[in-house]
């Protein structure tokens, strides 16, 4: 397994023909330009998962065709990108984790994505690539997923804690979803979780977005009470920004990671969990800084 997560424009160049590009933008924007070599997967953002014994069947027969379609077979270093790291909710991290999920052993993000390959010189281009199908080798890491059962046994832990990373209207019960206050049927949390916005995890400089440093993402983990060896869950609307957090503790050591991929979206359509709305309780610590 690569252990190599960040890739930097020149990382990507260097390595030539052993790395897939794979570019998570609406169709539009990769046909108006892209980098060369890139394919064009938007399912990896647009995807709405189900943790159920069939939903998880269905993400990995789904993503596991589409990666086979574009040549991914286990030797080459499969790179994901978006426009920033903050511009299209964690969408290049979302894919990111869906590999390693699926348990593919080499995959990687672009740094800082286009912002970052157009800031360093990089070439664009609207020529299609069409790589060869071929056999995924698929071998799910059931380590990487909660699903829903096991969010709702963690309930009340002392030794699971929940963290929601989606923005603040969303954390308040202001909006159901980034997709229109009533795309949900409920708006809330789940009960007993922790908030920190996701943002706050990247420094953005002139609309290019960085991790923020180990020992900072420490910190700020630390003002939740959440340390790098805690059992943390976390969640957002569908499992992009949780991936884009994942990422970011995960760079600072936290090891006991997971996604609830169904998140909020799955979460607020069963009417008999629970869920707790309007200004947190003192079992969901709000900095209102």
């Amino acid at each position: 397994m690569s252990t190599t997560v960040l890739y930097s424009p020149d990382d990507v160049r260097a390595a030539g023909g052993n790395v897939l590009l794979i570019d998570v933008r609406d169709p539009k924007d990769f046909a108006a330009g892209h980098i060369p070599g890139a394919i064009n997967m938007p399912d990896i953002f647009t995807y709405l998962a189900e943790t159920s014994h069939e939903g998880l069947h269905k993400l990995q027969q789904t993503f596991a065709t589409l990666f086979a379609d574009y040549g991914l077979d286990g030797t080459r270093t499969a790179i994901v990108y978006e426009d920033a790291l903050h511009t299209r909710y964690g969408a290049s991290c979302r894919g990111y984790w869906i590999l390693r999920y699926l348990g593919y052993p080499k995959v990687g993000i672009l740094d800082g994505g286009l912002s970052a390959w157009r800031r360093e010189g990089g070439m664009l281009t609207t020529d299609v690539t069409t790589p060869a199908g071929t056999d995924f080798p698929l071998r799910p890491d059931a380590s990487l997923m909660a699903t829903l059962a096991e969010v709702r046994a963690a309930l009340g832990s002392s030794t699971i804690k929940l963290l929601d990373n989606r923005d603040r209207v969303e954390w308040l019960a202001e909006s159901s979803s980034p997709y229109g206050v009533d795309f949900a049927p409920r708006k809330g949390r789940i009960p007993g979780a922790v908030w920190i916005e996701w943002y706050d995890f990247m420094k953005v400089t002139d609309n290019h977005a960085a991790f923020r440093t180990p020992d900072e993402i420490r910190a700020l983990a630390a003002t939740r009470n959440l340390h790098p060896d805690d059992d943390i869950i976390i969640y957002c609307f569908k499992g992009a920004r949780a991936a884009n957090t994942y990422v970011a503790l995960a760079s600072a050591g936290f090891s006991r990671l997971r996604i609830y991929m169904g998140s909020w979206n799955e979460w607020s359509r069963n009417p008999a969990l629970p869920i707790e709305g309007g200004l947190p309780k003192a079992a969901a610590p709000y900095n209102g800084g």
